[in-house]
Parts: structure tokens; C-alpha cells; sequence
């Protein structure tokens, strides 16, 4: 998947486009490194979980690698609601630390569907320079609180109550 390939999901005869996901690396001035999963094709209910699982794994791997995940959905379907909840299990993570996964470019239906969802793991935009700008926020955000002496979008009272509870 990370090159392009067909996923496991095979595509039926007249039926949904196959699945393709793959991985880009690039470099962006503004914001630093950030790793697009480019996702082309159909998600339905027989590889919703397969993207799930792949999306997850390019989250989990762009925060060990310090940077930071879109999902570039430009030519993506989203089928059925199996496919939002798909989203929404792989951006759980994210959602429990208070950030989420830029969005890019999502067809209509698919942008409709996603607002209508509401997850909270997950942030629209409609370009990347959006979706870059909105990074490009969050990063001055953390660099601000790391100068003030708190943890990353903590509140300092919160900060200072976690700290008198350590060792």
C-alpha cells in the first residue's frame, strides 16, 4: 500500500474503484516534514477496516518520525458509513490528545459526510495551503506554550496540578 500497489481489497467487476494508498514525504518550509497518505478509490464495507488499520499505522509512524500526518482524500469515495467509522477509529488517538488530522481536498460527498460525523479526530479543509496554515498555527500555539513553560495546549493550572502530583 505505502507504494501505490492495489490493497487486498480487490475490486469487483462494474462495482467500486479499488483501493490505492500511498505514502509521500515532503518537506514544507513553513511547517517542516509532513507525510500525506494519498488515498485513491473506494472505501466500502469490505476494506474499511483494511484503511483503518493503514491510516492508523501512517499516524502512528509520522508522530515517531516528528511529522505530521494528512490524509489527502482528492480521490477517495466513501461508500457507506463503515468507511466515516473507519476515520474515526483511526484518528482516536489523535482525538484523545486534543489534535487532529488534517483533511485535504475531500469530494463533496465525502466533506458532507464528515461534518455531518462531527469526529473529533478529524479537520476538513478544502487545500493544503489550508491545511498547512491551520499546522503552521498549532506549531506557533506549541512553541508558545513550550516558551511559557507548559505543556503543549495545557491550560497552566492543569499543568501545575499534574506536576505537584508526580514523584
Amino acid at each position: 500500500m505505502e507504494n501505490g500497489q492495489p490493497s487486498r481489497a480487490h475490486a469487483h467487476p462494474r462495482g467500486p474503484a479499488p483501493l490505492l494508498l500511498q505514502t509521500v514525504h515532503e518537506r514544507r518550509p513553513e511547517v517542516g516534514v509532513i507525510s500525506v497518505l494519498k488515498a485513491r478509490g473506494t472505501v466500502d464495507a469490505s476494506n474499511a477496516m483494511e484503511f483503518s488499520e493503514v491510516l492508523a499505522e501512517h499516524i502512528a509512524h509520522a508522530d515517531k518520525a516528528g511529522e505530521h500526518p494528512l490524509l489527502d482524500l482528492t480521490e477517495m469515495y466513501l461508500a457507506c458509513a463503515a468507511a466515516v467509522r473507519s476515520l474515526d477509529r483511526a484518528t482516536g488517538v489523535l482525538a484523545f490528545s486534543g489534535r487532529a488530522l488534517p483533511v485535504v481536498q475531500p469530494r463533496p460527498h465525502a466533506r458532507d459526510a464528515l461534518r455531518t460525523a462531527g469526529l473529533p479526530g478529524v479537520r476538513v479543509h478544502a487545500t493544503m495551503a489550508s491545511a498547512l496554515n491551520a499546522l503552521e498555527a498549532r506549531r506557533d500555539a506549541v512553541d508558545a506554550d513550550l516558551d511559557a513553560g507548559t505543556e503543549p495546549g495545557a491550560a497552566p493550572d492543569v499543568v501545575t496540578t499534574r506536576r505537584r502530583a508526580g514523584p
